[in-house]
């Protein structure tokens, strides 16, 4: 079994690494299905006998800590916050009516949403959040098509939030208004 170790954090890096990397100590990123967290510190730690760097990220929502290494950012999908004008191309997939929800049975639609939620592009996450509202309209949602539900919404309602700088009660009726309409 690796043991790590600790090693010191952020002095122990080269100044051209801390320059070239896309995150800095304080910057916000969403990390895939989890959502939006604070990179709090840059770590070096030995495993294996290499070291290795890490973003220590810690998820706004629940305060869970989650260790990236650096060199697998894009592998494991962390990325920026949505620009104020990628904020409407998400508003205009919730506005959208002209889809058909497959009638595939109920666990079929909840791993195919689950996918979806798992690349951590907004994008995806805001279809799935269309769809089972729109399906909810329909029909009563499973257990899990209902939790998914929440977690699409959780997901969205952070990120827009921190794109648009508006608080989340803000976001949270402006979704539930799309859907009154």
């Amino acid at each position: 079994m690796a043991t790590a170790r600790m090693a010191t954090s952020k002095s122990s890096l080269s100044k051209g690494l801390l320059a070239s990397l896309p995150f800095k100590v304080g910057d916000v990123a969403v990390y895939p299905a989890h959502g939006v967290g604070e990179i709090k510190s840059i770590e070096s730690r030995e495993i294996s006998g290499s070291t290795h760097q890490f973003y220590v990220l810690q998820i706004l929502d629940n305060g869970m800590k989650i260790m990236v290494p650096i060199k697998n950012v894009n592998a494991v999908g962390l990325r920026e916050i949505i620009s104020k004008d990628e904020v409407e191309a998400v508003y205009e997939i919730l506005k959208e009516r002209d889809i058909t929800i497959d009638n595939q049975t109920w666990n079929r639609r909840y791993r195919e949403y689950m996918d979806k939620i798992k690349t951590g592009s907004i994008y995806e996450i805001a279809e799935v959040y269309r769809d089972l509202m729109l399906l909810k309209t329909e029909k009563d949602l499973s257990f899990g098509e209902r939790k998914l539900l929440d977690s699409a919404r959780n997901l969205l309602v952070k990120e827009l939030a921190f794109a648009e700088i508006r608080d989340e009660d803000e976001i949270e009726v402006d979704l539930q208004e799309i859907f009154d309409e």
